[in-house]
Parts: C-alpha cells; sequence; structure tokens
C-alpha cells in the first residue's frame, strides 16, 4: 500500500485494448457468458466484478489436468488479471498489482503476454525505487549474504547418499569441451558428460550467490514452489509466495526437515527478464540442429531431491551455485526401474534410491550406473530417456535446457 492513499496513473495495455472484443467472443463462445457480463464493469473500474471474472477463470483452469485447458481460458485468466492489477495500482497496492500480474504470467496464456511484462517491468522498478527511498536497500549491511559460503564435505556427503554412490562408474569429465567434440564424443552416442570451464562468462556465476541481489531483482516477485519430500511423496503440495519468502526459507532451512520448499522446474526466466540476462544459452544446446523446448530454475536448499526419472528432450542441467550428486542409468534400462504405471507418472520409478527396498525391487539390484557431484560452474549433459536422480548437497541453484533434434532428423 502507498503511504496515506496516494494514488497512481494508468497502465498502458495495448494489446488488451486491441484484442478484448474478439477475446471476449471467443469466452462467449466456450460457455464464458459470465465472465464476458463482468469484464465490462471489471474494465470500467468495478472491483468486485474483476475479482468474480478472474475467479471464474481460475476455476475453469482447475477443471481438470492442465494439458486440457482451452488457450481461451488462459487468455481468460490473463485478461482478468490485467483488470484486478491496474485497479490495485490504481489504488498504490504496488506489491498485491505485481503478485496478481505474476499470476497472469504464471497461468495466463500467450495473447496478452506483452501487457503483462510491460507492466511488470515498470512495477518493479517503482517497487525497488520505493525499497530504495524506504530505506530498506541499506538493511543488515555488512552481513555475509551469501547463499553457499563453503564447499562440501565428501566424507560427509557419502553418509547421506544412496548406497555405492561414487563408487563404480563416475561420469566423464571435460574442460572448455568443442561443440564439434560434445557432437561426436557424447550427443551421437547418447552418453553422458560433464563439462567444465563453460560457465565463466555468466553474470549468473556471482550475482547469484549474493542474496541481496536476488532480493533487489526478484523479491517481490511470485513464485510457484513444491513443499515436501518430493513429487511422489502424499505430503508434497505446491504454494504460490513471493521470492523474498522462498530465500527467506532457504535462510532457514533445517537440513533434517522433511518438507523443504523447492523452486523445481520453474520457466523463471520466462518470468523475471532480469534474471534471464545472467545467463548465456550453452552452444551445446544447438547440436543435431535442435530447438531449445524448455529453460527452467532449480532452486532449493540441501537436500532437495528429484526422485529417479526421465526426460523426453536432451538436456544440459548448469550448476550456476552450490553443489549436487546426480546418479544416471541408461535409457536402455525400462523393466529393472519398475516406472509407475500412472500414466502422470511412468517417466517415474518407484524405487526410492534412499531405502531400496530389495525384495520388491529385484531386478533393480546390481545395475551398472554411472554419478558425478556436479560443482559451480559445470554443466552435466544427460542424454534423452536417460534416468536420473539429484540431490543438492547445498543450497543449490541450477539452469536446466532442453532441446530436441528436428522431427525430419533420424537417431544416430
Amino acid at each position: 500500500m502507498s503511504r496515506g492513499g496516494a494514488t497512481r496513473g494508468h497502465l498502458e495495455t495495448p494489446t488488451l485494448d486491441r484484442e478484448a472484443a474478439g477475446l471476449l467472443r471467443d469466452i462467449s463462445e466456450h460457455g464464458g457468458y459470465a465472465y464476458a457480463a463482468m469484464s465490462g464493469p471489471a474494465a470500467a473500474g468495478d472491483v468486485r466484478a474483476a475479482e468474480a471474472a478472474r475467479e471464474m477463470a481460475w476455476e475453469q483452469l482447475h477443471s481438470g489436468p492442465w494439458h486440457s485447458v482451452l488457450p481461451v481460458w488462459r487468455d481468460a485468466y490473463s485478461m482478468a488479471c490485467l483488470h484486478v492489477a491496474r485497479l490495485h495500482y490504481r489504488g498504490g497496492e504496488l506489491k498485491e498489482a505485481l503478485r496478481v500480474l505474476d499470476l497472469g504470467l504464471i497461468m495466463g496464456g500467450t495473447l496478452l503476454r506483452k501487457d503483462l511484462e510491460a507492466a511488470v517491468e515498470r512495477l518493479s522498478v517503482e517497487a525497488r525505487d520505493a525499497r530504495f527511498l524506504g530505506g530498506q536497500e541499506c538493511e543488515e549491511e555488512g552481513l555475509d549474504k551469501r547463499l553457499v559460503r563453503e564447499g562440501i564435505d565428501l566424507d560427509k556427503v557419502l553418509r547421506i547418499l544412496p548406497i555405492k554412490s561414487l563408487s563404480l562408474k563416475t561420469v566423464a569429465r571435460r574442460s572448455a569441451l568443442s561443440l564439434e567434440g560434445f557432437l561426436r564424443e557424447f550427443f551421437l552416442s547418447d552418453c553422458p558428460v560433464v563439462i567444465t570451464d563453460c560457465m565463466s562468462q555468466w553474470p549468473a556465476r556471482t550475482k547469484w550467490n549474493d542474496m541481496d541481489y536476488l532480493k533487489t531483482i526478484a523479491g517481490d516477485r511470485t513464485v510457484p514452489v513444491e513443499v515436501g519430500k518430493n513429487y511422489l511423496c502424499s505430503e508434497w503440495k505446491q504454494e504460490l509466495i513471493t521470492f523474498s519468502q522462498f530465500l527467506e526459507r532457504l535462510q532457514s532451512n533445517d537440513p533434517s526437515a522433511a518438507d523443504p520448499t523447492y523452486l523445481a522446474q520453474h520457466p523463471l526466466f520466462d518470468q523475471i527478464n532480469e534474471l534471464r540476462k545472467d545467463i548465456l544459452i550453452p552452444d551445446y544446446c544447438f547440436a543435431g540442429g535442435g530447438e531449445l523446448k524448455s529453460l527452467n530454475a532449480w532452486f532449493g536448499p540441501a537436500g532437495t531431491v528429484t526422485p529417479l526419472h526421465h526426460d523426453p528432450h536432451h538436456n544440459i542441467l548448469a550448476q550456476v551455485v552450490g553443489a549436487k550428486y546426480i546418479r544416471l542409468y541408461s535409457s536402455s534400462f525400462s523393466e529393472e526401474l519398475y516406472p509407475h504405471s500412472e500414466t502422470m507418472l511412468c517417466n517415474s520409478s518407484k524405487v526410492d534410491l534412499d531405502d531400496i527396498d530389495e525384495k520388491e525391487y529385484p531386478k533393480f539390484m546390481g545395475l551398472e550406473f554411472m554419478d558425478c557431484i556436479l560443482e559451480e560452474g559445470e554443466m552435466l549433459y544427460i542424454p534423452p530417456k536417460w534416468w536420473h536422480y539429484v540431490r543438492s548437497l547445498t543450497t543449490s541453484f541450477s539452469v536446466s535446457f532442453w532441446w530436441s533434434k528436428p522431427e525430419s532428423s533420424s537417431d544416430s
């Protein structure tokens, strides 16, 4: 809230102004008559109508599996978020306006994305200026605000890793691997590799280990997080919190806690452009003439685990802050890894590497694997369909780059 109830100007929404009539027509054709009826008063400044329209669209987004949601309802949610955010902004409620705009970016469609991004950029600058003028940027000067202050103790690490870790075959390591060398030695043969000395040009290498920098750039932004051991556990849930709240949870994290908070597999860099500027797309992602499919953030405390699973695309996992342990099983294994039968989890193994039930999963025992510890400034190439288990050994901030070969390209 602004002090004294001061009001602000108008948020420009040129795409919404141009596309509103056509979008409302499409929404009505898909049964959204009540939404369309609320949209006029919402655009005119009726707060209750704006919130009602947003709630209607929200219900449609949660009416079934995400992939079955009609695109028009995602665009409807974006429209409602712009209406609600504009009213909050007009009333001086900067943080609430930003929160609503972020929800539009996270849950909304593509039609009005430029309006959402432009509004977020404007409000983010105003929010930072307000913090600076309020003296909040100068708080706790002199304190060590690094996310990770020291390296790992290998003896301690081995006590918490799955059995046989780092005792058999380790992933090959190459320093400053050329694109030609990557293509010839690893990409064409579907073989994992750790690439070192390849991220020195990334501003993120220094900036992202600074808590103050992250708070300044993204503190007021709303992000989705996972809470719980991992997505296969019944207690697992998702929440929407501000980035500052997430960083506070990181600082207070108990490594033995059963419910760590993890910002996992989120397209953070589509949402927060300032962080996108801190990274570079590795040249390796263009191997095979492929196309980048997704760019995701993985940010959480020590002890976060991604269970054994496989993904459909080529993957470069870049370790920006902290360290992770990764274990990999060949894509040739499937039956031996006991995948879940449910469609949504068929790429995940029933085997819990942290507590292996040998009687329940006898085919798993004795399977060949390779593993590694991925340190700051290193990248790991994971070929498509290779099963992998990941554990954060420290507070960790990673970026994954998924890409695929052109459909016309034959597998080598």
